[in-house]
């Protein structure tokens, strides 16, 4: 890499034409980018299994005569800015626990961090920052909800590790992004059932298969400094593994959907969200780093294709 990336305040691997860029001041750029706020995939990518659950939740409330268009406005509220504040947490807290071996690789060496732009004392208070802001949003549900969520930090906090001790630390991402499907259904309920189970175990798959393909950009240097994936894992033969993923992915989701009734425009939008699951594995070239970025990103479009089939299906269901 050359030295444009640190001479300009930006990272490597972001837009350059990103609003933090155009509106926030040069001295807040690090910690935007800490946070990740120039790359919004992150906090959206977390923020659908939070949508989903809530959706789903609300076509069951809606059969059982008890939803509320209020109470749900609010939860996606509290999800969207939860999800961009945790997000922001938990990529700052990683890229403390990772600061070194992000001095190692060509993607990550112009973060923040490695580049020397913030300290290591002003990451950590901006990272106890993000993480009281999602405390307050946390703090909006009922009590079964928020314990559920603290009860999530232990998988966060052992999530950037992984790498060190797995070759599947895609996983525990899993576990730890879909985590919201859990909450959405708590949030309305006050506790946990099959289907937000079934959402939840869908939801991991699917991380998995696509943090899987994020990490074939980085497969060279992780093989040079030790760092583990499933992108190693794999190998060069990633198709059959992610066809069982998103595979993996597409029928809990189903059986989800049959748990909690859903209405029948969520199987349609789940269909038209399985072609481009399918789409992802035909094309993927997994030595084009810039492609693997792409269908990575790609996903955000799946998971608003599901969310939009739960909401049509709520709206259908409450004329």
């Amino acid at each position: 890499m050359n030295t444009s990336s640190l001479d300009s305040g930006r990272v490597y691997d972001a837009p350059s034409n990103n609003w933090v860029y155009r509106v926030l001041p040069r001295a807040l750029w690090p910690y935007a980018q800490l946070a990740r706020w120039d790359r919004p995939i992150g906090w959206q990518l977390l923020m659908w299994p939070c949508f989903w659950a809530a959706g789903l939740a609300a076509n069951t409330a809606a059969s059982l005569g008890s939803f509320s268009f209020g109470r749900f406005a609010f939860h996606l509220f509290l999800f969207f800015v939860g999800a961009v504040a945790m997000r922001g947490a938990g990529c700052t807290y990683n890229d403390l626990v990772d600061h070194d071996i992000d001095m190692e690789v060509l993607r990550t060496r112009s973060r923040p961090l490695p580049s020397g732009r913030v300290s290591r004392l002003q990451a950590k208070i901006f990272l106890v920052a993000q993480a009281l802001v999602g405390l307050v949003v946390l703090l909006q549900f009922n009590g079964f909800s928020i314990g559920l969520g603290i009860f999530s930090l232990a998988i966060v906090a052992i999530y950037p590790f992984a790498k060190r001790f797995t070759d599947w630390p895609q996983f525990f991402l899993g576990l730890a992004f879909s985590w919201g499907a859990l909450m959405g259904w708590a949030a309305e309920f006050g506790g946990i059932s099959v289907a937000a189970v079934l959402l939840y175990l869908g939801a991991v798959a699917w991380t998995i298969g696509y943090d899987t393909i994020y990490a074939y950009q980085d497969r060279e240097d992780d093989e040079l400094i030790g760092v583990r994936s499933t992108a190693r894992r794999f190998g060069d033969h990633p198709r059959p593994w992610l066809v069982g993923l998103y595979g993996i992915t597409t029928l809990l989701i189903l059986l989800a959907f049959m748990a909690a009734g859903a209405g029948f425009v969520a199987y349609l939008a789940l269909l038209a969200a399985a072609v481009l699951l399918v789409y992802q594995i035909l094309v993927l070239d997994i030595h084009d780093a810039g492609q693997c970025l792409a269908l990575f990103k790609f996903n955000n479009i799946v998971g608003l294709i599901i969310f939009a089939g739960l909401f049509a299906a709520l709206l259908i269901r409450l004329i």
